[in-house]
């Protein structure tokens, strides 16, 4: 089990492995393109031999590539939907060509149709993204918090996805589990009991197999609250007890933690407290 955050890349991917590490990350995320909108930086043999260079002059073991926020694989605008498809295929590329272990997107919001009819054309989306890719870079679905007509906000939403997938797909792509995101959608988080049940609901509903990565943040908002507010670690309504929990999971004990807390200044605070809860835990071992 890994610990890092998502780190900014400015001035240059290369940029990012000195940035985790400065933070003291093990691991990181970053964004390969803005995030807003705009053509990607092209990626000359240089920035990649760079980029791969510092990874391991900095010591960092992996690094997950975060698809930019305008993404919606269920829109019913053709130039949006056709656009996702293409900037995450291009994203894949990118991570492939930078060794990069994981792409992580949101998957959109369904506005104008039902969840059913939002959930398949998102299916329909991740096939043609995936289709005849041969790269490295995995494609990983991030749980969403639940505002609005967002897709992808409960465990049975990511199944009818995944269900609706080509079965080579299907086997090949993985899910980024968000701590508040699923606490704001109704998934309890806050203490051992909290977490057993809901790892519980997912490895019924998913299959924990498919759990790759972990986004690790508190919540400003309550329980079941719909909205998407991250939180320093332990300032939260999850609090230490639920991270606690989390890390104490045996079934988590191999899945990497990236934190995306809403204060960079405290971007080193947040990460240590994660790796003393990580140290207590190895010590004693693993309770549940």
């Amino acid at each position: 089990m890994y610990i890092g955050s998502h780190i900014s890349a400015a001035g240059g991917v290369w940029n990012a492995p000195k940035n985790s590490a400065d933070i003291g990350g093990e691991i990181f995320q970053f964004f390969s393109r803005s995030p807003r909108g705009g053509k990607a930086p092209e990626l000359m043999p240089q920035i990649i031999t760079e980029f791969k260079t510092n990874m391991g002059k900095y010591c960092q073991k992996e690094c997950y590539i975060h698809a930019p926020y305008y993404i919606n694989l269920a829109s019913s605008d053709g130039k949006i939907y056709h656009s996702s498809i293409s900037v995450l295929r291009e994203e894949l590329e990118r991570g492939s060509k930078l060794g990069v272990k994981y792409l992580i997107t949101h998957l959109g919001s369904a506005k104008d149709m039902g969840k059913q009819a939002a959930c398949k054309k998102a299916a329909e989306g991740i096939d043609k993204v995936l289709s005849d890719y041969n790269g490295t870079t995995k494609f990983l679905m991030e749980m969403s918090a639940g505002s609005g007509m967002i897709i992808g906000d409960t465990f049975e939403d990511i199944k009818a996805i995944i269900s609706n997938l080509k079965s080579l797909i299907r086997n090949s792509l993985g899910i980024c589990f968000d701590t508040a995101h699923a606490f704001e959608s109704g998934y309890d988080l806050r203490d051992k009991l909290a977490v057993k049940k809901t790892l519980g609901q997912f490895d019924k509903i998913i299959g924990l197999r498919k759990l790759k990565l972990i986004h690790l943040n508190d919540s400003k908002t309550d329980f079941g609250s719909k909205r998407d507010r991250h939180e320093d670690i332990g300032q939260g309504k999850i609090g230490i007890a639920g991270f606690q929990a989390l890390l104490s999971d045996k079934r988590l004990k191999n899945i990497n933690l990236i934190l995306e807390t809403p204060s960079q200044e405290l971007d080193r605070k947040n990460i240590n407290i994660i790796k003393k809860l990580r140290q207590e835990i190895y010590y004693r071992k693993y309770e549940i």
